[in-house]
């Protein structure tokens, strides 16, 4: 059996520029120790440097963007990078699948005669480490309340924009008193009087559960909207409901038995809305309340 000969200089080559790259390597990183932070997160840190990112990434879609309209997705992402700090992103929904492309976080609503857009955006708090979307959207990333100082701290807000001769204005912003998870949001109608409400939807890791934070319309699209959180779990469930007859929305909180072989609920307590005090409370018991 003849033994094929390897040339000394094919093997040579390979290791010198495998030498080469780990040498460079150390040198950024030796670069980024010296200002305190990894190589390879500056822009976390940098608000400039994520600037630059985002704008080429901006430029870029537009590149690979064949149709536009007025007040786009594009154009939204340009309204959020000029008119918001640094380290704000419009967030996209969860994958659905491993492989499919996410959609924006944005939903388009016409009425009378005006078109109106519902978009979710993320804010990075002034100091810290600025926020990576992906740290907050899907259900592992809900686990970052327990930590999310170490990633950043984002600020989550629905924010309604107006589209006029294809120009965005922003008519209110409501915080979502969440900071990871996000799945996905939808424009609905409630049941009983159909005010429409956007219902904004989180994952619950600790849970095993979600989390919906509605938003209604009561006073017209164009007021600040009224939250009710409603949220469902292996031992947990708030529900949408309507107690009082009147024009905001009531729920029922339920009580569960966690037994050694089964959990399950056999009560549920009703809460309503007290517009003098702007709080939800307990109708069998005055003193416990709760904001949304």
């Amino acid at each position: 059996m003849k033994i094929k000969k390897i040339k000394l200089t094919t093997l040579i080559y390979p290791i010198i520029l495998l030498i080469l790259l780990l040498l460079l390597g150390c040198s950024k990183n030796e670069e980024g120790s010296k200002l305190g932070i990894n190589y390879n997160d500056q822009a976390a840190f940098d608000p400039q440097k994520d600037a630059e990112i985002q704008k080429y990434n901006l430029e870029l879609r537009k590149q690979e963007t064949k149709t536009r309209f007025p007040c786009d997705t594009i154009s939204i992402m340009e309204y959020v990078f000029d008119n918001y700090p640094p380290g704000t992103y419009l967030l996209v929904f969860d994958r659905t699948t491993t492989y499919n492309i996410p959609n924006p976080a944005i939903i388009y609503y016409t009425g009378k005669n005006q078109k109106y857009a519902f978009a979710v955006i993320a804010s990075s708090r002034q100091g810290e480490r600025l926020i990576e979307p992906a740290n907050i959207i899907g259900f592992d990333q809900s686990y970052i309340d327990l930590d999310s100082t170490k990633l950043g701290t984002p600020f989550i807000s629905l924010v309604l924009l107006e589209c006029n001769g294809g120009n965005l204005l922003k008519i209110w912003e409501a915080p979502i008193p969440s900071h990871g998870g996000f799945n996905n949001f939808s424009l609905n109608k409630w049941n009983y009087n159909d005010t429409p409400y956007v219902q904004i939807n989180f994952h619950y890791a600790q849970g095993v559960g979600h989390i919906n934070y509605n938003y209604f319309l009561v006073d017209g699209i164009r007021n600040s909207p009224h939250l009710l959180m409603t949220y469902e779990g292996t031992n947990f469930k708030r529900t949408l409901a309507n107690v009082n007859n009147d024009k905001f929305p009531d729920y029922y909180e339920h009580i569960f038995y966690n037994l050694a072989d089964k959990i399950y609920s056999k009560d549920s307590v009703a809460f309503i809305w007290n517009t003098k005090d702007s709080l939800y409370i307990n109708t069998r018991n005055s003193k416990q309340t709760r904001p949304y």
